[in-house]
């Protein structure tokens, strides 16, 4: 066994089996220093057995053992209590744990854990990823612009929040699980966008981070096959992810998805979301459950992406779809989309209208400003553009929307 393929098996068994020997191990041991820590063992003993042993018939199951174990040794190593020395001996017992289900899966028993919502967004976000993505604490430091020290302790103590206030592992009752379950989807989504447009640093895309977020996607698609509302997330960030070719100029520029080469895109993904969108259709028009705001989001990206060119666009579709979101968020995020929209469809003075209904709400977003100076300069107003401009720049934390703004502000007559 070579070198190389032994590193590639560990590397697909960690992207693989990673979150369910962690999650395994919380629910046998109810900590999560403890499952993490021998799930790390576990993984290095395997970079040491595997190229003198071959690489075993069921990697999953291996690690899983082997991990189980490395947990009880250390009971035995740290405990001096009787208890745990006792609870130690009862859980040598390998009988498999009785399956219950995939809502009972102990992934999700973990994300749920992971998601509290006692714990902070930064909380649940970094326990997410090192705990259920694998991603090493420095690999999330760096995602998120912030020291080693810092997000080791951010995570430290929020595991020991978790211990301290007796947080379950276990799914939600049946009367919580559907508010749980939109802060899970959160979480993910968050991830994803901090990902597709990075909110500071010099890098504009973290492709690490949206391939996490759909990575997990996938996950959540796996463990909830009959739920709209994950099936939407899913194909939103890859309808959205599928452009990513295309989004970042080679002179490190944000490119609008107006004047983005569309023939760049990732079709295959197109296809796979598009696949998800009509899958939603159909299961609403069966069932009558209206669509979640993530389908909604989905549909939306569908029709940008089953056409050959922007100005092909049905933008009645869209604004009749942003029309079903307010209905769901109303939020100034959402009517600032709108309002693009309908400056697409009915002119940008009808647009800019709608936009300045949402100055008090939305001073502080870049992306409020870049919307204004776009309409206005397409109104002819160059010096109300310049000045709206200069606000988006201010505002904006990506370089590579920067750069955008800069330019355009730049090309303005007078």
């Amino acid at each position: 066994m070579t070198d190389p393929q032994v590193a590639e098996a560990v590397a697909r068994a960690h992207q693989q089996e990673w979150a369910r020997v962690v999650a395994g191990l919380a629910r046998r041991f109810g900590d999560l220093d403890l499952a993490e820590d021998s799930a790390a063992e576990a993984f290095a003993t395997a970079v040491e057995r595997w190229p003198q042993n071959g690489i075993p018939p069921n990697p999953g199951g291996w690690l899983a053992t082997t991990a189980r174990r490395k947990a009880i040794d250390r009971l035995r190593r740290e405990s001096h209590r009787e208890d745990k020395h006792q609870a130690a001996h009862m859980l040598l017992d390998d009988t498999p744990h009785e399956p219950t289900g995939p809502v009972e899966d102990d992934r999700l028993r973990l994300l749920f854990t992971c998601c509290h919502p006692a714990l902070s967004m930064e909380a649940r976000v970094a326990l997410t990823l090192r705990l259920l993505g694998g991603l090493t604490v420095a690999e999330i430091a760096h995602a998120f612009l912030v020291p080693e020290t810092t997000m080791a302790q951010r995570i430290t103590r929020a595991k020991a929040k978790i211990k301290a206030a007796h947080i379950p592992y276990r799914v939600p009752l049946a009367g919580d699980i559907r508010e749980r379950w939109v802060g899970v989807l959160a979480v993910v989504y968050l991830v994803f966008n901090e990902g597709y447009l990075a909110s500071g640093g010099q890098d504009p895309l973290r492709v690490d981070l949206t391939d996490e977020a759909i990575r997990l996607g996938r996950l959540l698609r796996e463990l909830r096959p009959d739920d709209g509302e994950v099936a939407g997330l899913l194909a939103l960030m890859i309808l959205t992810d599928a452009r990513r070719p295309a989004r970042v100029s080679r002179t490190g520029e944000v490119v609008t998805l107006e004047e983005q080469d569309r023939g760049a895109w990732d079709h295959a993904l197109i296809a796979e979301g598009h696949a998800l969108v009509r899958e939603r259709l159909a299961a609403v028009a069966a069932e009558g459950e209206p669509p979640g705001r993530y389908q909604v989001l989905a549909a939306i990206n569908a029709v940008h992406t089953s056409v050959a060119s922007a100005r092909d666009t049905d933008w009645s579709q869209v604004v009749a779809l942003y029309n079903r979101l307010l209905t769901i968020d109303p939020s100034p995020i959402v009517r600032l989309n709108r309002a693009i929209a309908v400056a697409e469809l009915d002119g940008p003075d009808v647009g800019l209208a709608e936009v300045d209904r949402l100055s008090d709400a939305l001073d502080s977003y870049h992306a409020f400003h870049a919307t204004r100076a776009d309409l206005l300069r397409r109104l002819g107003r160059s010096g109300d553009a310049r000045a709206a401009y200069d606000r988006a720049i201010t505002l904006a934390g990506n370089p590579a929307e920067r750069a955008y703004l800069a330019r355009r502000r730049d090309q303005l007559a007078g």
